[in-house]
């Protein structure tokens, strides 16, 4: 409360306490990995307090991480769609039961905003949002979520605009917040998302390609992640039949949002199977490790999407010097340099409002070019990778990130203590 703001304020040190729904071992998408690196780094500077959507009961030096079981929310009648904001909202209301001993509130996407506000209005701390992602951005999560959807839609609305700090991870986020919601500019910050180049970096060990019948001999194309309309996988597989038929096209791509974008993916694969080889599909969301090696021996790595406020696997890509080839969409030009560290396909919207591509075919068309230019060129490859290297460990370190974010909450604390 106000004296835990005069403390962190007075004697040089304060607490941190950070909500999310994703945290490890459950981790999915990018904000799970940026809430994981991003405390460790912060707990070498103060003590770290995260709370989230699980069974975690942990403390490792300045770190406790505490999960909070995500229940199941309200009567069995409710509708499904509306059990993943009615579960947020239940999981939120726990977070701030638990008493709060922190001089601020951190919160990671939209399933702990409304956590972060309770916690802001019942024990007077700032409230930091990082925006990793904007639901009027995703118009496909009313398929997944129903009406749903709206009450997300509200939760981060009040959310970001309760703020005292919304954090963007990319300059283009930072103006998509000034074009949806009502907060001030001075209020938004940008600090990208980073890259552990120790743990990130390239492995000579194959062992972990084997079981998924990978050819090592093989040059292969390479994408990682959910499928989901968001990560553009659909037009990825459509593009295959234009790819060099030579090369593989490793589809490592789980966790489906909805029944139908599976079985859409599922029949496209079977399409392009029925007429050319050596596609592989792993259907795993796999380990760290595994994804090191995949990205380590992959000829190019395919970032589709046609929504990404940052694109951090990219950045993942480049650390293991492995040249991309992206959608030039979102956050992604300032993580992707292209004709340097890759290639940048345009996307063409058929609307202002819509994310899909006007034309489909010409943009998987295009990311096949861009792919195929690659494939044809080896030391075009190795330069590329060589340079995504350096771009990741000049630019993009959590050391740099966390004390970005300590000097935040240190301004907001400050700005928060009686005079």
């Amino acid at each position: 409360m106000g004296g835990s703001r005069r403390r962190g304020a007075d004697k040089g040190f304060m607490r941190a306490l950070l909500l999310t729904r994703e945290y490890p071992p459950e981790i999915y998408g990018g904000a799970g990995v940026h809430v994981d690196y991003l405390s460790r780094e912060l707990a070498k500077l103060i003590p770290v307090e995260v709370r989230t959507f699980g069974d975690q009961d942990m403390r490792a030096g300045n770190l406790v991480v505490r999960g909070h079981r995500f229940a199941q929310a309200g009567p069995e009648a409710a509708p499904e769609k509306f059990q993943m904001a009615l579960q947020a909202l239940r999981v939120c209301t726990s977070f701030a039961a638990r008493p709060i001993d922190a001089d601020v509130v951190h919160c990671h996407t939209w399933y702990a905003h409304f956590g972060g506000m309770l916690s802001k209005i019942l024990y007077g701390i700032p409230l930091v949002i990082t925006a990793h992602s904007l639901e009027p951005l995703r118009p496909w999560k009313r398929e997944q979520l129903g009406r749903g959807a709206d009450l997300a839609a509200w939760i981060e609305r009040s959310a970001m605009e309760a703020a005292d700090a919304v954090v963007a991870v990319s300059q283009d986020m930072k103006t998509d917040i000034l074009r949806h919601f009502r907060v001030f500019p001075e209020k938004v910050h940008v600090i990208h998302n980073g890259i552990d180049t120790e743990e990130y970096r390239p492995v000579q060990s194959r062992q972990r390609l084997h079981p998924y019948g990978i050819d090592a001999g093989r040059p292969y194309v390479l994408f990682v992640g959910r499928v989901s309309r968001q990560k553009g996988i659909v037009h990825l597989v459509n593009a295959i039949p234009h790819i060099d038929r030579e090369a593989q096209v490793v589809l490592c791509a789980g966790a489906p949002d909805t029944p139908e974008i599976a079985k859409e993916v599922e029949d496209a694969v079977r399409r392009v199977v029925a007429t050319r080889g050596h596609v592989v599909w792993i259907r795993d969301m796999v380990d760290r490790p595994t994804a090191i090696e995949l990205c380590s021996h992959a000829a190019v790595f395919c970032c589709p999407s046609l929504y990404e406020p940052f694109g951090i696997i990219n950045l993942e890509a480049m650390a293991c010097k492995t040249p991309v080839v992206a959608s030039a969409v979102g956050g992604i030009p300032e993580v992707v340099v292209h004709g340097e560290t890759g290639f940048l396909v345009p996307v063409q919207r058929q609307a202002e409002s819509s994310f899909d591509p006007a034309d489909p075919a010409q943009f998987s068309q295009d990311l096949a070019r861009a792919i195929n230019a690659l494939l044809a060129d080896a030391a075009l490859r190795k330069a590329m990778g060589e340079k995504g290297r350096r771009r990741a460990e000049a630019l993009f370190s959590w050391d740099a990130i966390a004390r970005k974010v300590l000097a935040l909450y240190e301004l907001l604390v400050r700005d928060a203590s009686p005079a």
